[in-house]
């Protein structure tokens, strides 16, 4: 007993804050250039998520200076919506806290860590707090340096000052000192990841001042702010017991059955009738002892047999009421046991697929305006595959962009990014990179992919996107994902081909035009001794035929 006590007299509950700042190489600062990308891309993440939920078209300026070596000052300024003044501490000093995390929505952040983690590291290398300045566009402009208090997991403001807002500018500028990080004009660094990000927001406005004063604008293609995206209700083939459970004790429906309706999608008044009868006959069977018998049951049902289940047994309409009665209750009250039930029945009943309306693709007109606004090509192709499901009911939507030729340098380039965001490491493990590889190129009339000037984007989206790791730069191997990113690939694929097919035709037909041109002199000469005939005049004649036969068998291939 004694040993006992001596060993938990170290016992101590660690917080959030602590555990990231212990592993901040789980939130992507590894490595010097990386970090300095990681505190780019979540400050400039917010910037485009505020700015498109208020219907606003963003304006982002980064600028970074050089302070000393391996130390620099990052300033990342929005013209978004402002942050409210009590919640500032709670932005930039809170873990897992935010507008997005707790709501099934589709949007660049998903886990309420991103830009407290960027304060984190700025406090942990440099010891500085992070400066924010930031209106909503009132009389007043907040000036606050915020820390963290690691132990506590809270944000506190270390000075504040309030200045007048005579023009009523409304955004927010942030401001970290970071130290042990390396500016590098890398395909990891901060240039290429705002580049890849003006891609794929082609309604953003993007500023860069380098740490030698160099300004790099990557301006707006297109006036249209998207839609912001709809919060959705989870899908009965996605939950867990945990989840009906957890959600049971927070709803405000007075009944299970319109918990079940009101909180979830796809689930109405006969849905909830079907239910009942399911976990009546979950119940049933799990009395019967043969289990060859209770396995030709559960066969039975998954092939939604469940009134045949049911009249197998005696007095089942008993268990059927039990059930019915259960769902009269208020949700509090449901039981772990009852929670379990319901999503053991919702395994064996068929759902339509979960509606799609809060997904926001970037859209096929806007991902070609992207790729021909930075990149410049002589083609560009854009797929955006219908909406599927995964893990029986997450929604998500692939989309492809296909650039080749023009000012493209030559090298096969894979641009990856989830939820309009790029991502620039852990591209191996990435199903993005595993779809890619998988393409037989030689079949679209690309015979080395690895010296073409070609550039493939692929965008997954999803209310949940299922990253490999905390640093969200890598997309799990989910088979459905794989599925479709490679279908949306080889559609933009089979349009190159078309094109580069129409472009090979047309260079074997100036050859063969230059080859005849190249005897018409000889031939007219010939000619004129025979006929008496001006040799200029029968050059003219040929010239003109050679060029009537070439034009229709152009109009002739571009018809076709």
């Amino acid at each position: 007993m004694a040993e006992a006590k001596q060993l938990f007299k170290e016992f101590k509950i660690q917080s959030v804050s602590e555990f990231f700042r212990r592993n901040a190489a789980m939130l992507g600062y590894t490595g010097k250039i990386r970090s300095l990308t990681t505190v780019i891309h979540e400050a400039v993440t917010n910037s485009l998520d505020a700015c498109e939920e208020a219907g606003i078209l963003p304006y982002v300026r980064v600028e970074i200076e050089e302070l000393g070596r391996e130390h620099y000052r990052v300033v990342v300024e929005d013209n978004g919506p402002g942050i409210p003044e009590k919640y500032i501490t709670h932005v930039f000093g809170k873990m897992l806290a935010g507008t997005k995390a707790h709501r099934n929505i589709q949007s660049r952040g998903q886990q309420g860590i991103g830009i407290s983690g960027a304060v984190m590291f700025a406090q942990i290398t440099s010891g500085k707090a992070t400066r924010v300045i930031t209106s909503t566009g009132n009389d007043e402009i907040i000036e606050a340096w915020v820390k963290i208090d690691v132990d506590k997991n809270e944000g506190k403001i270390v000075r504040k000052e309030k200045h007048p807002n005579p023009r009523g500018w409304r955004g927010t500028r942030i401001e970290l000192e970071v130290k042990n990080v390396r500016y590098v004009r890398s395909k990891q660094g901060v240039y290429w990841y705002l580049k890849l990000t003006a891609i794929a927001n082609p309604h953003a406005h993007i500023e860069l001042i380098e740490p030698d004063g160099k300004l790099i604008v990557f301006p707006r293609s297109s006036d249209e702010v998207p839609e912001p995206p709809v919060e959705m209700k989870p899908h009965p083939r996605g939950v867990l017991t945990d989840d009906v459970y957890r959600m049971a004790r927070k709803t405000r429906r007075n009944t299970v059955k319109r918990f079940l309706i009101g909180e979830f999608s796809r689930i109405s008044d006969k849905k909830v009738d079907e239910l009942i009868e399911y976990i009546a006959a979950l119940r049933l069977i799990k009395t019967v002892q043969d289990k060859t018998v209770q396995e030709q049951l559960y066969e039975k049902l998954a092939k939604g047999n469940v009134k045949a289940v049911l009249r197998s047994f005696k007095g089942y309409t008993k268990v059927v009421r039990q059930v019915a009665k259960m769902m009269e209750k208020p949700p509090e009250k449901l039981t772990w046991q009852e929670a379990e039930e319901i999503v053991e029945a919702f395994r064996y009943m068929k759902f339509l697929a979960p509606p799609t309306h809060g997904l926001r693709p970037i859209g096929e007109e806007n991902i070609e305006k992207g790729l021909k606004g930075i990149l410049k090509p002589e083609f560009v192709t854009a797929v955006t595959r219908p909406p599927k499901v995964y893990s029986g009911g997450i929604p998500f939507q692939v989309e492809v962009g296909l650039a080749y030729g023009g000012e493209i340098q030559s090298g096969f380039e894979l641009f990856r990014y989830a939820n309009r965001v790029p991502l620039l490491f852990d591209a191996g493990s990435c199903v993005t990179t595993l779809a890619a590889r998988s393409i037989d190129w030689k079949r679209y009339k690309i015979d080395d992919p690895e010296r073409a000037p070609l550039v493939l984007m692929i965008n997954v989206i999803s209310v949940h996107v299922p990253y490999t790791g905390t640093g969200k730069q890598s997309i799990a191997n989910v088979e459905e994902i794989y599925n479709e990113i490679r279908l949306a690939i080889m559609d933009a694929a089979r349009r190159l081909q078309t094109y580069l097919s129409g472009k090979h035709r047309k260079m074997a037909q100036v050859r063969r035009k230059k080859t005849f041109e190249k005897y018409v002199p000889e031939i007219a000469r010939a000619l004129s001794i025979l006929t008496g005939e001006p040799e200029e005049k029968i050059r003219e004649y040929f010239m003109a035929f050679i060029e009537s036969h070439f034009a229709a068998k152009e109009g002739v291939s571009e018809n076709a």
